[in-house]
């Protein structure tokens, strides 16, 4: 680091210039020093838009690179988990979109190489950080909520064929996944950071919308391990596009607003008490709540932090890991037609992976 500053190259294009955007909003924390993209070009267009001093087109050229601290991989899912385990070997942190890997074999091979470098792997999940999800948490943690019944999520975007345009969407051996693996993942995070641990879920699948190898409709039924229950409902066939995140409490009902993506997870959330008395506690711990910064700038925010402190990642490797496991059960549960138990050890025939 440099002046307090992070130095941090972003490899990839498409969301990576969403992580530019981010960095330079936080010019006192990070300093990016590189782009890297396979296309000169159009690599070099990202590095003047957003005023980066070196492009490279290679990430051996980049993790061999002196003066860097961190690489952000905004690479093709099927890339991830080599290029995370390259970082690592190179000495560097690593910041890696979603999906991190493919199967929970992956995630632990990541966490054993994490320990090995000393240095830190830490995974997108920048939907957390928007202010209604921060002020249900805050409201879980001052035990204000009190026990969740129920949660209910649902996400109905549209997908066209111009999406599936870029070559490495709609297989299973790129993207590794459909929509639960590439849309709804970070609502199924959300899932697990609101309500805690799953103890079985049961899926269905399908393929109904676009000419693809991958799924883009799933419905689950989940039990958590508090005894809540909760659905997940996925489409990309929705003409009108919303995102919905309501959850029931003995105390009060949390109800997110309807719009699509990292906006539904921000202002405007509606809670609602359930008694007078409920009511005035949550008027007094909504008081004491102060806003951080949402998306991407707050989740890069808290690493920056957690790098200078030496503390807890914003989100880690066990966050990613418990994602990847709930993906693993609502895949082999789809696959097999029947529920399936968590937590999934070695043991079980999907931990090397859900890919047909």
């Amino acid at each position: 680091m440099t002046e307090d500053r992070i130095r941090v190259a972003v490899v990839g294009g498409g969301i990576g210039r969403t992580h530019l955007a981010a960095y330079r909003a936080l010019p006192h924390l990070f300093d990016v020093v590189a782009v890297c993209g396979r296309d000169r070009t159009r690599t070099s267009a990202r590095a003047e838009e957003f005023a980066v001093p070196r492009v490279v087109c290679s990430m051996d050229e980049l993790c061999a690179m002196d003066g860097l601290d961190v690489i952000d991989i905004c690479t093709p899912s099927h890339l991830h988990e080599a290029q995370t385990l390259q970082v690592l070997a190179a000495g560097k942190h690593a910041i890696c979109e979603k999906p991190l890997a493919g199967s929970l074999a992956a995630m632990d091979r990541l966490a054993e190489a994490e320990v090995r470098s000393g240095r830190r792997v830490m995974p997108i999940f920048n939907y957390r950080f928007g202010a209604g999800v921060q002020k249900l948490r805050h409201l879980i943690a001052q035990g204000i909520t009190g026990r969740p019944y129920l949660g209910t999520i649902e996400v109905a975007w549209r997908r066209r064929a111009d999406y599936y345009a870029v070559d490495w969407r709609g297989h299973w051996q790129t993207e590794l996944g459909g929509t639960l693996t590439t849309h709804a993942i970070h609502f199924l995070d959300q899932l697990l950071y609101l309500l805690g641990p799953v103890r079985n879920v049961f899926a269905r699948t399908a393929t109904l919308v676009n000419p693809i190898e991958t799924e883009d409709c799933a419905s689950a039924s989940l039990e958590m391990a508090s005894g809540a229950l909760a659905s997940v409902s996925v489409t990309l066939g929705s003409s009108v596009e919303i995102s919905r995140q309501r959850y029931c409490f003995a105390n009060l009902v949390a109800e997110s607003n309807l719009a699509p993506y990292n906006k539904n997870t921000q202002e405007p959330w509606q809670f609602v008490a359930d008694t007078p008395e409920a009511e005035a506690r949550l008027a007094a711990a909504l008081a004491s709540f102060v806003p951080g910064p949402e998306g991407f700038v707050g989740q890069f925010a808290g690493f920056a932090e957690a790098l200078r402190n030496g503390t807890e990642l914003p989100v880690t490797l066990a966050d990613a890991r418990r994602a990847i496991e709930l993906l693993t059960a609502l895949y082999a549960s789809a696959r097999t037609r029947a529920a399936v138990d968590l937590p999934i050890g070695p043991e079980h025939p999907f931990y090397e992976g859900w890919l047909p």
